[in-house]
């Protein structure tokens, strides 16, 4: 079963424009599907397969006279330095869409291809399954906490596999093997113990210290590990926004897992029922928000300029979106009915600053409402904020 990704229509058309489509993201979000469905008349290579990866790295000339026009080349970090000799190539040619290029590997993989194929290339990232997808999935609107826990991984969805399952299996992989590529881990068990740690952190501020005395390593090592998450898509950082404002602010980023169902697997949140009752399911709703807003932004090939606000007295507004004429203030709150106490931050911020353009309320609930100057938005409504 394909599920039409939001992102195919833009993916379309900017073959016709670049020579070379570069996509990046997670293992598993379906970029090896996406490729395949939306350019059914291109070559198909994967440089996971060793003999491919082999004649990729050994004889680069033969590899490209091989594949010298619309190729998909699957899992490229694991040849980055073939980038060189398809820059000579893509410029004697000249065409738009010659190559779609993909890998899982954001930081080597994408300084490779941006510092060589700078001009010739766009760069598209492309994350699991948005609530929109999912819904077109089910036809109807799922339950929160049912999704929230079972996550967005396109497998799980397109095979019926049991979240569970998929997640430990997911997790243990990425261990094991991903870790192991990006950089020296020299004891897996102190890494698995940080990620569950990180996981049990989604929505917060980042503290490298407290969490290197949790782990029992020191400061650098998880700043290098938190590195690792990044460039392997299990985590995005989000930085506040300190600009022009007298305040104390607040100035370490606040770290997000962008899948829910994985840091809810970590944390050993199973079942939609564990979720409704746990402590951290507020975070866990604002992690959901964060991540579909990234999303909307990845699906329409934008540059996310969202950050958030928090001074030292702890008044906050979860997202702030920067435009050139102001703000768009947004806070996720984990309940169905709006209440007055819910708009207290919009309150506050406006006292800073008389440069919002919008607020807007993300809710729990299913209708879209306006109330006290905002706009009160269904968590089945957030793509709808980015335009």
């Amino acid at each position: 079963m394909f599920i039409k990704r939001k992102i195919s229509e833009k993916l379309k058309a900017i073959a016709n424009s670049f020579p070379v489509i570069t996509i990046t993201g997670p293992r598993q979000s379906g970029k090896t599907t996406l490729t395949k469905m939306i350019f059914p008349g291109y070559k198909y290579v994967s440089l996971e397969d060793p003999n491919n990866r082999d004649f990729a790295a050994n004889d680069p000339y033969g590899f490209i006279n091989k594949y010298s026009n619309k190729t998909i080349i699957d899992e490229f970090q694991r040849v980055p330095e073939l980038t060189s000799y398809l820059q000579g190539h893509i410029d004697d040619v000249n065409a738009p869409g010659m190559y779609i290029l993909t890998g899982s590997n954001q930081f080597e993989y994408i300084r490779s291809v941006t510092q060589t194929l700078a001009g010739r290339t766009a760069i598209i990232k492309l994350l699991p399954f948005c609530i929109d997808e999912v819904n077109s999935v089910n036809n109807k609107t799922p339950d929160l906490y049912d999704v929230i826990v079972k996550g967005w991984y396109p497998r799980i969805y397109d095979q019926k596999l049991d979240h569970q399952i998929f997640y430990a299996s997911y997790f243990d992989t990425y261990v094991q093997r991903d870790v192991r590529s990006i950089s020296t881990v020299q004891n897996l068990s102190d890494f698995q113990n940080f990620v569950r740690l990180c996981a049990g952190r989604t929505g917060q501020i980042l503290n490298y210290t407290n969490l290197a005395n949790e782990v029992g390593v020191d400061k650098n090592t998880i700043k290098r590990w938190i590195s690792i998450l990044q460039a392997s898509y299990i985590i995005e950082l989000l930085q506040p926004y300190h600009k022009n404002f007298k305040k104390r602010i607040i100035k370490s980023p606040k770290l997000y897992f962008l899948d829910t169902g994985l840091a809810c697997s970590l944390i050993g949140i199973n079942e939609s029922d564990n979720l409704q009752t746990h402590p951290l399911r507020g975070e866990i709703f604002e992690t959901f928000v964060f991540s579909e807003l990234l999303k909307s932004y990845y699906n329409r090939v934008l540059r996310s300029n969202f950050y958030f606000f928090r001074d030292s007295n702890n008044n906050e507004i979860d997202f702030l979106i920067e435009n050139g004429s102001g703000f768009v203030a947004i806070e996720a709150k984990l309940n169905s009915t709006p209440r007055k106490i819910h708009f207290k931050n919009f309150e506050y911020f406006s006292q800073l600053t008389d440069n919002i353009k919008e607020n807007i309320l993300i809710y729990s609930g299913e209708e879209n409402l306006k109330r006290y100057d905002t706009r009160i938005l269904s968590f089945n409504s957030i793509s709808d904020i980015v335009s």
